[in-house]
């Protein structure tokens, strides 16, 4: 058995998807899908069973550990915009130590999202290096609930027992429901759809031109191999960054979406909502050396081969979904 939390969700759907890729099929779904469209990723999915979030730990308890394989823990409130702290905490932090501790009790493998926004602002840079984990100043709630986690592990020793992902700008099908959170590919191409242009916010920093901002952007089929890989090496353990290792401007990935859509490029620059002045990250790069040593030696897809699957072969087909 392998069981996915969040397996509903955007990257945690797209693993089942991988998994069934793989011919892996005696999968446990666990998420909270509520009014929700995420049911719509499972849809093409081969999994055993659907577990709601809030009855998982109690089904735990009474499950036969001997017979789960993995646990890969994509389920946590991904929104870098929730303010709620306690939410946050008890979501992102306890309910991950608590299915740690599970795992590492009954001798699975546990594979989690942390999350690249713990890296704040970029001023202590984007290693994955663990002793300069404590660095780490996060500029939102969300970061901050990923980092009390990591701090967690590394204190307690539990990181070379476990796995943790540091994802950083992803994008790709299955995350259609996301809402403000879902990637500005997805975005681009909607809003192309239907004005023609592309809005894209203006830069507040005299260093970085309009559209300049930098972030990496890696496509999910590449963050699932990646994590499929770790599941079967189960002697490499820490915390890892996932991203393409290439920082790339709003403006070069909107060039890619209008060429994946055989449009002709126009871009509106528009001023930054006032709460994300303080707390926007001008850019992110994953350093990928720390997961390459481990050995992982699949290549990752370009920004321009990433979107041009992604717009061609799902979005401009009206299909949303892996699978």
């Amino acid at each position: 058995m392998i069981i996915v939390t969040g397996g509903a969700g955007f990257i945690g759907s797209a693993m089942v998807w991988e998994l069934n890729r793989r011919g892996h099929k005696n999968v446990v779904v666990v998420d909270n899908l509520a009014e929700t469209k995420k049911w719509k990723n499972l849809v093409p999915l081969k999994y055993e069973d659907y577990i709601h979030k809030n009855a998982f730990p109690d089904i735990l308890l009474e499950a036969e550990p001997t017979k789960i394989e993995a646990i890969f823990h994509m389920g946590a409130c991904s929104s870098t915009t929730q303010t709620d702290a306690d939410y946050l905490y008890t979501n992102n932090f306890e309910y991950t130590k608590a299915l740690t501790q599970f795992s590492l009790r009954h001798g699975i493998r546990f594979i989690y999202a942390s999350s690249a926004a713990t890296y704040g602002g970029g001023e202590n840079g984007f290693t994955d290096d663990e002793s300069l984990l404590e660095q780490l100043r996060p500029i939102n709630m969300y970061g901050y609930s990923k980092q009390l986690f990591d701090l967690w592990a590394q204190r307690t020793g539990v990181t070379g027992s476990i796995a943790g992902l540091k994802f950083f700008n992803v994008y790709g099908p299955n995350e259609y429901h996301k809402g403000d959170m879902a990637s500005v590919v997805f975005k681009a191409f909607h809003q192309i759809n239907e004005t023609g242009k592309l809005k894209l916010f203006q830069s507040y920093r005299p260093e970085y031109g309009d559209g300049e901002q930098k972030r990496d952007f890696v496509y999910v089929k590449d963050v699932t191999a990646a994590m499929y890989w770790l599941w079967k090496n189960p002697d490499v353990n820490g915390i890892f960054n996932i991203g393409s290792s290439n920082a790339r401007s709003w403006n070069e990935l909107a060039a890619a979406v209008f060429t994946a859509m055989n449009k002709d490029k126009n871009i509106e620059y528009i001023p930054m909502p006032e709460n994300l002045i303080g707390s926007y990250q001008y850019f992110t790069e994953a350093s990928m050396g720390k997961l390459r040593k481990a050995g992982y030696t699949d290549p990752f897809h370009t920004l321009e081969e990433g979107v041009s699957d992604y717009v061609q072969n799902y979005l401009s087909l009206g299909q949303a979904h892996l699978g």
